[in-house]
């Protein structure tokens, strides 16, 4: 009887670590793959915030304002990292940009709110924004001064191919499946937290000055900055977009040290507003 009622024990022992062993393999597998969509997700995140930064800083703060300028090495470190994480040829952003300023909210303007309304722009911003960057007038019109080099021909204006090689050094480091969520998050972030700044920027917000954009803190801390889009047609060649202590422009603070290590000049220490511009009647 002892014998007997051991060896049931024995075999009830067995079926209950077996399934304790399979709930756990279960549990094991459900965790990584929750906790390899938060990295991937995370990875995302970050990549766009990298992005931001160099578009805030060197796209528009340098190359499209000449608000400040570059070293070599800081020069070579934003293009190569707009092309692994955008594909954008800095060109065309800057004579588009540039576009945008000489026929702010008027029928030449590239994405404006006031004529084809703001949840289009959000929405076909970046189609707006390829239907003018592949004019080759337009560009040669706004950024003569940038004239493509042989980095350019060679490796810069080649879009597919950097997105491309970004996405292979995510599977090289990360894997395939991290890689893929995440290249998928930054690309929706930042498409649409870019066309967010064109549409929502000239739309919702506080107008300190008289123009048509807008202030958007939330907005620049997604954009690095950009959110505070009446300050910068304000000053646009103001090398810090936040005006007030409290408004925090996280391209700036990139900037600052920059500027400490020589990577970085900026161009005005005061604050110029353009002639047209001045305080709002509006609070804010």
């Amino acid at each position: 009887m002892l014998s007997e009622f051991l060896d049931s024990l024995f075999v009830s022992s067995l079926d209950a670590f077996g399934a304790f062993a399979i709930f756990g393999k279960v549990i094991t597998f459900d965790v990584a793959w929750y906790f390899s969509l938060v990295i991937a997700i995370a990875l995302g995140g970050l990549i766009t915030t990298v992005a931001n930064l160099a578009t805030t800083v060197y796209l528009h703060r340098g190359l499209s304002h000449k608000a400040l300028t570059f070293s070599k090495p800081a020069h070579g470190a934003f293009r190569t990292v707009l092309w692994l994480t955008t594909g954008i040829r800095p060109r065309q952003w800057v004579a588009v940009h540039r576009k945008h300023h000489a026929h702010t909210d008027t029928p030449d303007d590239p994405h404006s709110p006031a004529i084809h309304g703001w949840w289009n722009v959000q929405v076909k911003n970046y189609v707006m924004y390829r239907r003018v960057a592949r004019d080759e007038a337009n560009t040669e019109r706004f950024a003569r001064d940038l004239s493509p080099d042989r980095l350019d021909k060679a490796l810069f204006d080649h879009a597919l191919l950097g997105l491309g090689t970004g996405i292979a050094v995510l599977v090289v480091l990360f894997g395939p499946v991290v890689a893929v969520i995440a290249a998928a998050v930054h690309l929706s972030y930042y498409i649409a937290a870019n066309s967010a700044v064109n549409a929502i920027g000239h739309h919702f917000g506080r107008r300190p000055y008289d123009n048509s954009a807008t202030n958007l803190q939330w907005l620049a801390f997604l954009t690095a900055g950009e959110g505070f889009h009446n300050n910068h047609h304000a000053a646009p060649t103001s090398a810090k977009l936040a005006h007030r202590w409290y408004e925090i422009d996280l391209g700036w603070l990139l900037i600052k040290p920059m500027t400490w290590l020589r990577l970085a000049q900026v161009r005005l220490d005061e604050l110029r507003l353009v002639s047209s511009s001045r305080r709002s009647t509006q609070p804010g």
